[in-house]
């Protein structure tokens, strides 16, 4: 019986997880046989229950009761320590609808990892996992409905051996209604008050994971880094940043230039709403391994009045792009503390730079946009676009860790699952549900617990892939983990000390040779019968940074990680790198090798038939300045008889080199001045303004200035005018005769001191005039050279509009 229905139930159920057919009834298929509509299987799907399932739960990032419309929100389905899940169905309903058909769906979901989760064949508005294998915690985007969906019931289905976990249920479904018009513009981060008791101590830690390795498309070598990082502990009635909503100053700041000053002028403004002021120093550049140098951290406090924690980060140099937390509670709804959050991060547009690429110029956006996650279809040009539309590689993970709680505490119950430790009784064995396509070595024995005290670890065996005979259909994992706790140690003795996880070793206390690091715990919970805790909470090792140090030695970092294998299968070769920190004191050459090798093997080859060459290196940019192109390829180097090989052969990436020389660009001249003297000689003047300055080299900017002579009427001054006009004209002809002939400048008796500074302009804008003089050094004495005198020259300054 149960071997006929077997493939029934697994198309009902539309996971790719083996499930034993014995859980379901005739009854149930039936029922379920009936309807065929739009994805009512999936929501039909009856399986073996198991009462209290509260390790596993369903959350919109900031727990909203509302969702504004076209908003985007982070769902994440998670299972608590030491719990897993194998498979799941996540959907997201309008209130009352059955899903039978395809408007009863509301929202859309986005897909942020695809090695995660991807969209359902036979059902593309719901979301399941990518491979069945143990997991504990899946994150998508879900951007809500337009205006007028109403209510939406946001369904989980959960697949753990032979349970399954029904989205009708408990904490597997979230009900969030539309936020009324009039309300619009309030959050819809937590509106509930916090009942926890005392305060609570976190710290918070930055891992970055965007490098050129990770995300190599135009990705800036010189200059990338992560801003200060700048957040604070608040209350619900103040909120720096969310999605949906528009950046302040304080935020349009940190996200164009990096700088956190206006952003916690803001923060500090709000006192009575603000606990701790979180700040942690910039990174340059944005990636280094941990043993080279240590993540950002900050400590901050909570309250029941400010129980919510923001941060964010500039990704840099880019428009207006970051990453960070928005309103993260803090606070349990059974009146207690968090003991943990990780967070996988993306990046997000501040909404105040048009920008599309990393070091695009300053394009303000008029009028200024909302906040919205970035995706992979927003611009071609963008480094994270996909044509495909695939999910944006996470550029960061934040962890936030309680390290200490003060004052009395009121919540009757443990925190979470986390705080007390894992029932270890061992589990059923599973029936194997390996492919017979798969061929696998035996398991190994297994290892020792990673835990040596008696706070809960894990062990592991592994096992070998020695040939995969159709490639259609994938293999499981080739490791598989339990939880475990130290020798002598049992959650029934009440004696026992509950500890935290370590914190992540310090940096080495030396730069070069042999130093030591530490690393802390704390207590999570005293012992039940009364006795003081005897575990150590602090750990302390040697390292070593270099181990020779003399002048002629070079001071190296940590090898990286192993690159992959440059063979798909059969033998091959991997290598790792480091840095030189410090060259030889002496100036010698540097010893040091910062490439090693060695062999790696992969699957036998014949159960490949896709065998390629490593990559060449890239050819050189298309053009010599400026945005090109540039290419790479490989070679196929398996037989044609062992199949078809699809795998590309061929690829091109943008490329950058130094931007183009721009010439000098200038708008055409404006009209002539009027004549600054309203009688006898005088001058006017015309200018025309720069419309692009040089730039990279390009062409100088000539003459913006010239000037000209006038002449009006003549001016009357009363008696022997007649005499004095004849007497200018005679000197005027005499020294016009002097300018053609004689070149002051060169007339060894005519010398003239050097040009003066530039005067101060006569007015502050609509156009001004500044003056310099060439004052006569030696003047010859003789009547013919008259035309040996001071010399003034105009330009003007300051034409920009009043």
């Amino acid at each position: 019986m149960g071997a006929r229905l077997q493939p029934l139930a697994l198309r009902l159920l539309a996971l790719t997880v083996p499930l034993v057919a014995k859980g379901f009834s005739d009854e149930t298929l039936e029922k379920a046989a009936k309807s065929e509509g739009y994805c009512s299987r999936i929501l039909r799907a009856q399986g073996t229950r198991r009462e209290g399932y509260n390790e596993f739960s369903l959350r919109v990032e900031g727990d909203p009761e509302f969702y504004k419309p076209g908003n985007s929100y982070r769902v994440t389905l998670s299972a608590a320590t030491p719990a897993y899940f194998r498979g799941f169905t996540l959907i997201a309903l309008k209130e009352g609808k059955e899903g039978d058909k395809e408007e009863d769906h509301a929202g859309t979901f986005q897909i942020i990892d695809e090695e995660e989760t991807q969209f359902m064949s036979n059902c593309p508005v719901a979301v399941t996992e990518s491979t069945p294998r143990r997991r504990t915690r899946i994150q998508v985007f879900w951007t809500a409905p337009p205006t007028g969906t109403g209510c939406v019931i946001l369904k989980a289905s959960i697949v753990q051996k032979r349970i399954i976990y029904f989205q009708d249920e408990g904490s597997l479904t979230k009900k969030i209604c539309e936020q009324d018009s009039a309300s619009e513009g309030v959050t819809d981060k937590p509106i509930l008050d916090c009942c926890a008791c005392g305060t609570a101590k976190y710290r918070l830690t930055f891992y970055g994971n965007w490098s050129e390795k990770t995300h190599p498309k135009d990705f800036p070598r010189r200059t990338n880094h992560w801003s200060a990082i700048i957040g604070s502990s608040h209350s619900k009635n103040y909120i720096l940043w969310e999605y949906g909503g528009y950046a302040s100053e304080g935020v349009k700041q940190v996200a164009e230039l990096g700088s956190p000053v206006k952003m916690e002028e803001e923060i500090r403004q709000q006192s009575d709403e603000v606990l701790t002021v979180i700040k942690a120093k910039a990174q340059w550049p944005a990636w280094q391994p941990l043993n080279v140098r240590a993540a950002p951290s900050a400590e901050f406090s909570v309250d029941r009045h400010r129980h919510l924690m923001s941060f964010l980060t500039m990704l840099g140099p880019s428009p207006d792009w970051n990453v960070g937390l928005s309103a993260e509670d803090l606070c349990t709804k059974d009146c207690g503390w968090v003991q943990k959050v990780v967070q996988d991060l993306i990046p997000w547009d501040a909404g105040t730079d048009s920008g599309v690429t990393y070091e695009s110029p300053n394009k303000p956006t008029v009028p200024q946009e909302k906040i919205r996650p970035l995706t992979s279809l927003d611009h071609p040009q963008s480094p994270f676009y996909d044509p495909e539309g695939g999910s944006i590689k996470l550029v960061a993970r934040v962890v936030i860790e309680r390290i200490a709680r003060k004052g009395e505490q009121c919540n009757i119950v443990p925190d979470n699952i986390d705080d007390i430790v894992a029932d270890l009784a061992p589990e059923e064995k599973e029936e194997d549900d390996t492919p017979e396509t798969c061929i696998y070595s035996n398991w190994s024995p297994w290892s020792a617990c990673s835990s040596s005290t008696c706070e809960k670890g894990k062990r592991m065996r592994q096992r070998m892939l020695k040939a995969q005979l159709d490639l259609s259909v994938p293999c499981p994992d080739t490791q598989d983990f339990q939880p475990c706790m130290g020798p002598g140690c049992s959650d029934e003795d009440g004696s026992t000390c509950m500890m935290s996880d370590w914190i992540t070793w310090s940096p080495c206390s030396v730069s070069c040779g042999m130093g030591t690091r530490s690393r802390e715990r704390y207590v999570k919970q005293f012992p039940e019968d009364g006795s003081m805790c005897k575990v150590p909470t602090e750990e302390t090792e040697k390292c070593v940074v270099n181990e020779e140090c003399s002048p002629s030695s070079c001071l190296v970092t940590e090898w990286g990680e192993w690159d992959e294998c440059s063979a798909s299968c059969g033998a091959g070769m991997k290598r790792r790198h480091r840095m030189i920190k410090m060259t030889p004191a002496d100036g010698s050459m540097c010893k040091a090798e910062t490439t090693e090798a060695e062999k790696c093997m992969m699957p036998e080859c014949h159960t490949i038939p896709c065998l390629l060459s490593p990559w060449s290196e890239w050819s050189d940019c298309s053009v010599t300045c400026g945005k090109g192109m540039r290419t790479r390829q490989r070679m196929l180097k398996s037989a044609a008889e062992l199949g078809d090989c699809n795998e590309e052969l061929e690829q091109a990436e943008k490329c950058m080199l130094p931007e183009c020389p721009i010439d000098c660009e200038l708008t055409e001249w404006s009209q002539w001045s009027e004549c600054n003297t309203s009688c006898g000689k005088g001058h006017m003047i015309r200018t025309r303004m720069i419309k692009i300055e040089p730039q990279f080299g390009g062409t100088a900017c000539p003459e913006t200035v010239q000037r000209t002579k006038c002449r009006v009427r003549k001016c009357l001054r009363g008696p022997g005018m007649e005499k004095r006009r004849w007497k200018e004209a005679r000197e005027k002809r005499r020294s016009e005769q002097a300018k053609k002939n004689i070149d002051s400048d060169q007339y060894p008796v005519c010398r003239l001191k050097p040009w003066t500074a530039w005067t101060e302009c006569s007015t502050l804008c609509g156009g001004g005039i500044q003056e310099r003089y060439m004052m006569v050094k030696k003047r010859s004495k003789s009547t013919q050279f008259t035309s040996c005198k001071d010399k003034k020259e105009l330009r003007a300054c300051n034409v920009h509009p009043c």
